[in-house]
């Protein structure tokens, strides 16, 4: 609704006055209009731009420039977006940092990215690392979270638990299954699991111990995906466990609408909402194929019809289901 349909309609309830009125609407009409998210839109679009245009110039000029030359710049540029950072810091604490440079803050980012890209173009072209590959993923997941906690970076945190997430998967996996891609493996699954999960219990943890609370979000999300989609891997891909994976997702995702419920959030409830409902489809269905029985089959058909009708209930009372909006 319109602000000038809202102070009409408390004008004619006399609840706002016409000079109060003309206030308010003045206000609305000059009031600055706030670019924030777009200009943090346009300079991440920026870095991937800039690192994306100098990974193209370098790889056409190669012989002329020299490997040399290349790793020398990459590292300077590194160093010092790491040391601009470091002087643009904000003092520590477990609370969130108010008053953070936004320069800062996407420097701090350019910074890591272009670690990445230094060790990644040290271990293709000098094989700095050997066959040692956990070590690639480890060191950029203990700077990275060093550098999220210590400047208090949300962004560089999602890196970090990337590459941790990444340095977990390497180590548990022998190297003719990497060299096979075979990421369903139950080893894998498992471990996606449990990783997920512990994720999702730093997040809480964090929360409920004010220790970087705001940080909480990014574990929760990351890590109840992580363990959702490894589970619903496993229900599809291993039939003879694919019972267990299943009831795991319906149970975490009841977590994740308690969880909703409490912190009024609209992602934690779609996310319950989704991978509980392919969940809960699967084990339907299992068990019809267990009854074997053609009534039961028939329910099925209805069973589509019902839980379509159920999705759009669901997002007209989505307000009401968060508590948000009063019954």
């Amino acid at each position: 609704m319109k602000p000038q349909t809202i102070l009409q309609n408390l004008q004619e309830k006399g609840l706002l006055s016409s000079e109060q009125s003309n206030v308010v609407s003045e206000y609305e009409k000059t009031k600055p209009f706030s670019l924030h998210y777009e200009l943090r839109t346009f300079l991440y679009l920026g870095i991937t731009l800039l690192t994306s245009g100098l990974g193209i110039l370098i790889y056409q000029n190669i012989d002329t420039i020299g490997h040399g030359v290349i790793v020398a710049l990459i590292a300077l540029a590194t160093i010092a977006c790491f040391v601009f950072s470091y002087l643009k810091r904000q003092k520590f604490t477990w609370e969130e940092v108010k008053n953070l440079s936004q320069f800062a803050d996407f420097v701090l980012l350019l910074g890591c990215t272009l670690f990445l890209i230094l060790e990644g173009y040290l271990q293709f072209q000098y094989d700095l690392f050997g066959l040692k590959y956990g070590l690639v993923t480890f060191i950029p997941a203990i700077l990275f979270f060093s550098c999220a906690y210590f400047f208090d970076h949300r962004g560089v945190l999602s890196m970090a638990i990337t590459a941790f997430a990444s340095w977990v998967g390497v180590s548990i996996a022998p190297l003719s299954v990497l060299s096979a891609n075979d990421f369903y493996a139950p080893n894998f699954l498992n471990t996606a699991i449990l990783l997920g999960l512990g994720l999702s219990a730093i997040g809480l943890v964090s929360e409920f111990k004010n220790l970087k609370k705001h940080f909480s979000f990014t574990y929760l999300l990351l890590g109840s995906n992580l363990t959702l989609i490894a589970a619903l891997t496993g229900t599809f891909n291993h039939e003879g466990y694919g019972i267990v994976y299943a009831t795991i997702t319906v149970a975490l995702c009841v977590c994740l609408f308690l969880y909703a419920r409490k912190t009024k959030s609209y992602i934690f409830l779609l996310m319950g909402t989704i991978y509980g409902y392919i969940a809960l489809t699967y084990l339907l269905f299992k068990l019809a194929q267990f009854l074997n029985n053609d009534f039961v089959y028939m329910l099925g058909i209805y069973y589509f019809f019902a839980s379509g009708v159920g999705v759009i209930v669901f997002l007209l009372k989505i307000k009401k289901i968060l508590g948000i909006e009063k019954k």
